[in-house]
């Protein structure tokens, strides 16, 4: 038997442990007004939950971005599709997870982020790893956020 090589889509996965409850750091992502504190540097609008109408914007790429939430599961699950220019499918989407584990007796939580539809391609590959890096920044500046208040991004793209 002969195992297929061919490959439809690129995803990826980043996770990171915070110190806090696992739905203190819940509401750091669901939150617009928290999100735009560490990591929307142009600002969140709108809670992610379903049927909500919301937008992020970001100093190093200017434009709103909507953001469809397809999942809320408070506080272990967000689900989100927003568009990709090497995004796979009819959709022009890419899909983010973002899974939140508690752990050490819910002292801490482990958020893990897997983003899939990329393209199999070079510019594919090329804005998977660029969202794969973006990703990772998001964890660690929400670990600043919101263990320490630091604002990891202000003043890092503009």
């Amino acid at each position: 038997m002969t195992e297929s090589t061919s490959l439809d889509t690129l995803s990826f996965t980043v996770s990171g442990r915070i110190s806090r409850p696992c739905a203190e750091v819940y509401e750091a992502v669901a939150d617009p007004e928290q999100l735009s504190h560490y990591f929307t540097t142009g600002g969140a609008s709108g809670r992610l939950e379903p049927g909500g109408d919301v937008t992020w914007d970001f100093h190093d790429y200017p434009g709103r971005f909507p953001v469809t939430v397809i999942e809320a599961d408070k506080p272990r699950r967000i689900v989100i599709e927003w568009e990709g220019d090497q995004a796979a499918g009819t959709s022009g989407s890419t899909r983010t997870t973002f899974e939140f584990e508690p752990i050490d007796d819910d002292t801490r939580t482990l958020v893990t982020i897997t983003e899939s539809a990329w393209l199999p391609t070079t510019a594919g590959a090329k804005a998977a790893f660029g969202n794969a890096e973006g990703w990772t920044g998001m964890l660690a500046a929400m670990k600043a956020w919101v263990e320490h208040g630091i604002n990891l991004r202000e003043g890092f793209y503009k």
